[in-house]
């Protein structure tokens, strides 16, 4: 399998695989710091978790802000500015939260840190698109998600050594990693942003920001955002939630909980490169409606069962609808961005995650409180079946417009060639 995925890998630009190299030391950095960053700030500052879950808020929210912003200035200005402004951001901007010896200072720098440091995000899922033919993509994403869980999987160990010697030490590692990307970015990728054609004016900065409008008035690519964010929705309960609710109710301890995410992550590496092969061919609606299928399965099943083992079953299953769903969605907002728009509508993409983020950990813990724990698992499930619903019902729309689309490349094509040819 690894020599398949080597040969395969071998078919990428230089440019990709420097951009996936750079985005695992970026990652690596992130898993370092964030799953210490809820103890740090409750033992640094003497605060409970509602303080955290405030913090997280605000990172949610100046994260939606930002995204808008850096998605729309990295199709004017070019995907390298924007991914090289938010990494710089984000690297000096740890190191001051390291710093800040006050509650106040702290919140301060992440609503900041949360606008700019997220800039970079739609610059580099455009890019990857623009390195990528349209057959490769959904394969590149999920290239991308595989270097993101090989970070997720040795981050967390590495950053609990460094945490044993010193919490400021979590937060440099973690700048360093930022500028570190800064700098292979700048040495070694050039700007992919597709150039625009000789005849059309350049674009203000008002007017560029004004396109969110045009991608507003996308009454199909809005569906799809919206199905994709209670999806998403179900999905970070894996990360938030449950981890509470097998330990309250069925005292399954951390260290198992731990391992149970691991087994996610290493899945992921091993498998996420030969699924996103395998399914790349197929209708990418219908794709993410089967992989919401799994999860209507896998998150219904913590509600129902107690058996150890079967907390794993439901966690692989889970896993493999996340390694369907994760790169096609990515692939799909690609499909739907007109060229001149990428940044944007990958920065519209970015709310599917952004929202549920601002309430879901939230409306989970009022459930769990006041309805009763496994109630959480029986309404995402049936949620999860609204999505596979929703991405179903897409599918025809999806199949009208892409074709429809191609149809327009194609005759532009042939006007192309024929005015070659008189010339």
């Amino acid at each position: 399998m690894f020599t398949k995925f080597k040969l395969a890998y071998k078919e990428y630009s230089n440019s990709f695989k420097v951009l996936v190299l750079a985005s695992f030391i970026d990652m690596l950095g992130g898993f370092l710091l964030m799953p210490f960053f809820a103890i740090y700030i409750t033992t640094r500052f003497g605060v409970g978790m509602t303080q955290v879950g405030f913090l997280f808020t605000m990172f949610s929210a100046g994260g939606i802000f930002g995204g808008m912003i850096g998605g729309a200035l990295a199709d004017k200005y070019g995907r390298r500015t924007m991914l090289l402004l938010g990494l710089m951001i984000s690297g000096i901007g740890s190191i001051f939260m390291g710093l800040a010896d006050s509650l106040t200072m702290f919140l301060i720098l992440a609503g900041i840190l949360g606008i700019m440091g997220s800039f970079g995000g739609p610059a580099r899922q455009a890019m990857v698109v623009d390195l990528l033919p349209e057959e490769k993509q959904a394969e590149g994403f999920g290239i991308m998600r595989i270097a993101m869980n090989l970070a997720a999987t040795g981050g967390p160990i590495l950053g609990g050594f460094i945490a044993s010697q010193s919490y400021m030490l979590l937060f440099i590692f973690d700048a360093i990693s930022s500028l570190i990307t800064a700098v292979i970015v700048f040495t070694v990728i050039p700007e992919t942003k597709p150039e625009s054609p000789e005849d059309k004016p350049e674009e203000s900065v008002m007017k560029t920001m004004s396109g969110y409008k045009e991608v507003l008035k996308d009454g199909v690519f809005m569906s799809f955002i919206a199905v994709c964010t209670i999806l998403v929705l179900v999905y970070m309960q894996m990360n938030s939630t449950l981890s509470v609710f097998l330990l309250t109710v069925h005292g399954f301890p951390l260290q198992s909980f731990g391992l149970l995410l691991s087994m996610n992550a290493l899945m992921v590496v091993l498998f996420q490169f030969w699924i996103a092969k395998k399914i790349s061919k197929y209708a990418p609606m219908k794709v993410i409606a089967i992989g919401a299928l799994f999860y209507m399965v896998g998150f219904g099943m913590y509600g129902f069962v107690s058996a150890i083992y079967l907390f794993f079953i439901a966690m692989i299953i889970i896993t493999i609808g996340e390694m369907i769903v994760t790169p096609i969605k990515q692939t799909a907002v690609a499909i739907f961005a007109p060229e001149d728009k990428r940044g944007r509508y990958m920065a519209m993409f970015g709310f599917s995650w952004m929202i549920p983020n601002l309430f879901g950990v939230l409306v989970a813990g009022l459930i769990m409180d006041n309805i009763g724990p496994n109630w959480v698992w029986y309404i995402v499930g049936i949620l999860s079946l609204v999505s596979v619903l929703g991405f179903w019902s897409l599918n025809g729309a999806t199949k009208r417009r892409f074709s429809k689309e191609k149809k327009v490349k194609d005759e532009d094509l042939r006007e192309l060639e024929k005015e070659i040819s008189m010339k």
